[in-house]
């Protein structure tokens, strides 16, 4: 089949060529992007006059239904076409003749394809933030029904101090408000438009890149036509926001799958969201969870092939860019995918809120406040901390927990003691003393709860 780029050459490669230069299996997903950007070229191209109006009328017609017969399933994407340009210009040249034919006047591939890319993904963006706020949506729900659930807080994944689970989900609903934050800067720095930059050094047609930037909805244009149709870094700044992304959702994955084991059964997890065993039919596998953790090192692996593909590459436009999409629309749809499927396992998840309790109370970590009940005596820190260290090491060896240990017990080891200690080392008084902003108490997790729903206008 020749090619619309035939002339110097008859435009005929050899097959196994053509396979290799297609690249209409991974760009056929902008043909709207595409269309649509033509027929604001075709715009613009009436409005200056470099063009009769009534061609451009003829062209956006035609463009429409094209756009309409795909959409409809009327037209079939052909896999044969070199890339999705060229199917559109091909279909559109084959029903309008030479009108077709002017369609490509003062544009070139090179900032057809970047424009396309920047409009694909300015939907795609506005896609993801809608995903990322169900999903804090649905993580807020869990904060506020479990807003009084005493759990241990870990460093080390050593028991450390008394929160509440609320405060530990709020912690990710804060990395997921950056990640949202993150995806609107990026498009403020894609939302700029490359067409009419041409090859790389822009025409010498009067064209109006504004009419046609404004018509897209652009707020501006590139400044620079090589780097118009050089610039990827729009596309590297997206998928090192879906690293950064799928980095807090691993994580997240990593605690629900810690939670929801039997060692620690701080969670339950939906049937919906599990998977059973092929052989041992007590097991309930939290595969999802597993299965964001692993899909991470995919999204990573695709933000360091397209660094590597642009290291290297002089100015301008060069055939390698070519592999900046596959990439990127990988990490689109894995990151996509993930988001969904985490707003449904937490959605359907429920905590064991008296297992989180008694690992609280086990792990002694109302100690640092058993320790300041005693600075507040007057003994100093150093003192109340050995103090403090050796009956938890007693309760651990009897069987004790600080809420259980006997008066007497406590008076063995300093005269300081009454019965106002059961107060001090109650986890629920523990955490309500926590009043610093930020901290786990109560107070300051209503105050959360609240910024959220501002931050999302709820």
């Amino acid at each position: 089949m020749a090619k619309m780029w035939a002339g110097l050459t008859n435009g005929t490669t050899d097959k196994l060529a053509d396979d290799f230069n297609s690249s209409i299996r991974v760009d056929s997903r902008m043909y709207k992007q595409d269309i649509k950007g033509s027929m604001a070229h075709a715009a613009m191209l009436g409005a200056t006059g470099i063009i009769s109006q009534s061609e451009a009328d003829t062209l956006i017609s035609g463009l429409e239904s094209i756009l309409a017969d795909i959409e409809s399933g009327t037209l079939k994407i052909s896999q044969d076409a070199e890339d999705i340009h060229m199917f559109v210009e091909e279909v559109l040249t084959t029903r309008l003749g030479d009108v077709g034919k002017k369609l490509h006047t003062a544009r070139s591939r090179n900032d057809q394809v970047a424009l396309d890319f920047r409009l694909y993904l300015r939907d795609e963006i506005d896609v993801l933030s809608e995903k990322i706020t169900n999903l804090i949506c649905a993580i807020l729900e869990k904060a506020e029904e479990y807003k009084l659930a005493i759990m241990p807080g870990y460093t080390h994944l050593q028991r450390a101090q008394p929160i509440v689970f609320s405060h530990q989900l709020l912690a990710y609903i804060m990395m997921l408000l950056r990640d949202k934050d993150r995806l609107c800067d990026t498009k403020k720095r894609l939302n700029i438009s490359p067409i009419g930059s041409c090859a790389l050094a822009g025409t010498t047609y009067p064209t109006d890149r504004k009419f046609e930037a404004e018509n897209l909805g652009f707020d501006d244009i590139c400044q620079n036509s090589i780097d118009g149709v050089s610039d990827r870094d729009f596309a590297l700044e997206l998928v090192s926001n879906l690293s950064i992304l799928m980095m807090h959702l691993s994580r997240f994955s990593e605690e629900i799958i810690l939670w929801s084991s039997w060692e620690f059964k701080f969670i339950e997890l939906s049937n919906s969201f599990t998977t059973g065993s092929s052989i041992m039919p007590q097991k309930k596998n939290p595969d999802m969870a597993e299965l964001v953790r692993g899909k991470t090192g995919r999204v990573y692996g695709d933000l360091m092939a397209l660094l590597t593909t642009l290291k290297g590459i002089p100015l301008a436009y060069n055939k390698d860019m070519q592999e900046d999409k596959e990439g990127v629309f990988d990490a689109v749809d894995t990151a996509k995918a993930c988001i969904d499927i985490f707003t449904g396992m937490i959605s359907t998840m429920t905590a064991n809120t008296e297992n989180m309790k008694k690992a609280a109370q086990k792990g002694f970590i109302n100690a640092t406040d058993l320790a300041d009940y005693l600075v507040l005596k007057g003994l100093p820190f150093r003192s109340a901390y050995k103090i403090s260290g050796q009956i938890v090491s007693f309760c651990i060896k009897e069987g004790f927990v600080l809420e259980t240990l006997p008066i007497e017990k406590y008076k063995e080891y300093s005269e300081l003691f009454d019965e106002t200690v059961y107060n001090a080392v109650d986890l629920k008084v523990c955490v309500e003393k926590r009043i610093s902003e930020g901290g786990t108490g109560y107070k300051s997790v209503e105050n959360q709860i609240e910024f959220v729903k501002s931050k999302l206008n709820i």
